[in-house]
């Protein structure tokens, strides 16, 4: 097992997750929001550091995606339990959605795997907006129950992070059969 700087980077991050899951369940969302704002260096800084410094590994090509995967997944779990917090409360078919795109993807990446020998599954550029703005309703919807004034753009960015999910899911699917099928 290869543990460069990065890859613990990325251990680090999973670390964070039951941490944040708690200041959630205790109420304490601006605890929450700077767990969640440190998990997000450690995601930067792995990224920057293994390529700068030529650390990459096949240890954290699957440790990066695992950690961000497992972060995103759990807030979006715990922030759409009602009544938890005092700001908004993810609706609870968004987070199905958000996750059972993640399951998809993990699955057809497997099935392509396994049928095809396929090894690299890179994200789409939809994928990447995705990612960044299912991150940036996280912070909204945690803003939202630090301070007034974010649940209308908390609001938003939850119903673009719905579109651009079944966007990117769609997108998936299509650039996976074309990967096994390229005409």
């Amino acid at each position: 097992m290869n543990l460069t700087l990065p890859n613990l980077l990325s251990i680090l991050r999973m670390a964070l997750v039951p941490l944040f899951v708690v200041a959630i369940l205790d109420g304490r969302p601006g605890r929450a929001l700077a767990i969640f704002a440190l998990a997000g260096v450690t995601d930067a800084l792995d990224g920057f550091i293994a390529r700068f410094w030529k650390l990459q590994s096949a240890l954290g090509a699957y440790l990066d995606p695992a950690a961000d995967k497992l972060l995103l997944v759990s807030a979006y779990v715990v922030l759409a339990i009602p009544n938890l917090q005092s700001g908004l409360t993810v609706p609870a078919w968004i987070s199905a959605l958000v996750i059972t795109r993640d399951i998809v993807i993990v699955v057809v990446a497997l099935i392509l795997h396994l049928a095809s020998g396929i090894r690299r599954f890179p994200p789409s550029a939809v994928s990447k907006v995705n990612t960044a703005t299912q991150v940036g309703a996280v912070i909204l919807v945690l803003l939202s129950g630090v301070s007034d004034g974010f649940e209308a753009p908390a609001t938003v960015a939850i119903y673009l992070v719905a579109a651009l999910t079944l966007a990117s899911g769609i997108d998936y699917i299509y650039r996976s059969n074309r990967m096994v099928d390229p005409k």
